[in-house]
């Protein structure tokens, strides 16, 4: 079984690379300089690399809306960003979670089974602070949630889903319908331990505090629409349907909108000599009959045929033809 470390050897690891305990130049050596790799079959990649960065893409998206959402929400700094994607065992996922943090189950109705949204208490807290009027400061407690913590954690999560489901609707439309929160993830058994899941992780910054958001979704759960995940049928997805209401409000805008509508007269061609000697009283011999209709321009397209013609003392024209297509004047 492979080790995996917890959030606290994590931490302990990224303190040595900035303290300049470990080299990280070293460890860059050591990793090309290993050429064999071995292979645990227990870890079975299930999930595309196109499916992977599907999800990727996906969940980029939750971040900048949840962001967004949070950040109106507890009026502070939020900062939320995709730390990392992978597949693993679910038993692997769940020794990897902190014995006493602060789980999200939900449905993604009408998918069957349920996924997970892990929230370290670092942050949970900081967001409960908020709520209540506080500064929002890091309180990382270890015992079980209050009542009033866990309605208040209730519709913090709410209100999370929400963003969720408006991130993945692009591929699939489902209704988040949250079941319960759960702080021991011994007592959390999604799927059987040998399942693969893929787990989101978000670097979360929410005032002072900071810590890790996990998603957990096991293949199953998601596996009917994991074709919808790749990138080819992505890159082609159906586009969107206009609707009745849409198309009626354009035609609408349409409507108002000012253009130039212009009625020749007639046309005439005379020399530049006979033009350079025109004066006052002087009558230019029009290529037009009395009786022939005018026509009419909008913008610089011939539209219509019409007559002149007087309203109340203002100079009118009345519409006589409509000009379909192209038109050539003689």
């Amino acid at each position: 079984m492979a080790d995996v470390l917890s959030q606290s050897e994590i931490d302990a690891l990224l303190s040595s690379l900035s303290t300049g305990e470990v080299d990280a130049d070293e460890l860059k050596k050591e990793e090309k300089a290993q050429k064999i790799k071995s292979y645990d079959f227990k870890r079975a990649l299930r999930f595309s690399k196109d499916q992977v960065r599907s999800i990727t893409r996906i969940h980029e998206n939750f971040a900048r809306l949840l962001t967004t959402q949070l950040s109106a929400q507890l009026r502070t700094y939020v900062s939320i960003q995709v730390a990392s994607v992978d597949q693993l065992p679910y038993e692997e996922f769940i020794r990897s979670v902190p014995k006493m943090t602060i789980l999200n189950v939900f449905e993604p109705y009408p998918l069957e089974g349920r996924l997970v949204m892990e929230m370290n208490p670092n942050i949970a807290y900081s967001m409960l602070d908020r709520m209540l009027g506080g500064k929002g400061e890091p309180y990382n407690k270890v015992e079980n949630l209050t009542e009033i913590e866990t309605k208040i954690m209730t519709q913090l999560f709410q209100r999370t889903l929400e963003v969720f489901r408006e991130a993945w609707i692009s591929v699939e439309e489902f209704d988040p319908m949250m079941e319960e929160i759960e702080v021991n993830p011994q007592f959390l058994q999604l799927v059987s331990p040998n399942e693969t899941v893929v787990v989101i992780s978000f670097s979360t910054t929410i005032g002072e505090a900071s810590g890790m958001i996990n998603i957990c979704i096991p293949h199953v759960v998601i596996e009917s629409i994991l074709p919808k995940l790749s990138i080819h049928l992505w890159m082609q997805e159906k586009q969107k349907e206009r609707d009745d209401g849409e198309v009626a409000k354009l035609e609408k805008h349409l409507k108002h909108a000012a253009v130039q509508l212009k009625v020749e007269l007639g046309k005439s061609q005379i020399t530049v000599q006979d033009m350079l000697h025109l004066g006052p009283g002087d009558t230019i011999e029009l290529k037009q009959l009395i009786d022939d209709p005018l026509i009419t321009k909008v913008g610089d397209s011939v539209k219509y045929k019409v007559q002149p013609g007087k309203v109340k003392n203002h100079l009118a024209v009345q519409v006589t033809e409509v000009i379909e297509g192209d038109y050539y004047d003689e």
